[in-house]
């Protein structure tokens, strides 16, 4: 087997090639491809009886990852969404191994013709003022805690940041003169510059003056100066 067919060497290549240098996709894209990739080494190690270090691409085949796929939902759970996510990163893979191992391209196209689960697209409803009103009155603003929920809950009402975007934030990234605006990288690393309403620029002037936990720079961290993240920490 050549080096450059095994699957660890195409894998290491793909994360710090293409999704690092190349596409310098952001942390949670990366995140998100990491977990597939863990997800069906671990099948493979089970099925195959093979570690990540001697699997070969003809070991990757569109029934293998078919077979990885309704695993996934069958055995773990997994969601119609979640399966098709973890089908992205296949594919996305897949294609980058297409320029690196041609004499494979058969093997490649079937499993880039694997296709998405079709599932129901739950129907986003926008809450009403006397919602967001009551969302905005639950956190205690006698606390730190209550006031950086409080604060961060309106701007995220004001702006319709992403939660991605809002735990991002740097406070230099928080702009409170008259064109009072938060800039910051969204979706496709695209810049974003928002405008806040009077509303939450003084609401930003207030939290700006709370003390800053271990001289940290983000604009919303937990007791120990962390950046929030996405599993809720406080």
């Amino acid at each position: 087997m050549k080096p450059a067919s095994n699957v660890a060497t195409l894998v290491e290549r793909y994360f710090t090639e293409r999704l690092m240098r190349q596409r310098d996709a952001i942390a949670n894209t990366i995140a998100s491809y990491r977990d597939t990739f863990r997800l069906l080494f671990k099948f493979a190690q089970a099925r195959l009886r093979k570690s990540p270090s001697d699997l070969a691409i003809g070991d990757l085949d569109a029934s293998f990852i078919g077979a990885f796929l309704n695993d996934l939902e069958t055995k773990r759970g997994a969601s119609a969404k979640t399966r098709n996510l973890r089908l992205t990163a296949i594919r996305s893979f897949f294609r980058f191994v297409s320029f690196e191992e041609p004499a494979h391209s058969a093997l490649i196209q079937r499993v880039l013709a694997i296709p998405s689960k079709r599932h129901d697209k739950r129907q986003v409803h926008l809450l009403t003022r006397p919602e967001i009103e009551l969302i905005l009155a639950a956190p205690d603003r006698t606390t730190w805690l209550g006031r950086r929920d409080h604060t961060l809950l309106l701007v995220a009402v004001q702006t319709g940041l992403r939660l991605s975007a809002l735990i991002s934030l740097d406070r230099d990234a928080v702009h409170l003169d008259a064109d009072a605006h938060v800039r910051c990288v969204g979706k496709g690393r695209k810049e974003r510059t928002t405008p806040l309403t009077a509303l939450a620029r003084r609401a930003l002037q207030a939290w700006l003056k709370e003390p800053i936990r271990k001289e940290g720079t983000a604009l919303f961290t937990n007791v120990h100066g962390v950046p929030r993240d996405n599993q809720g920490e406080t």
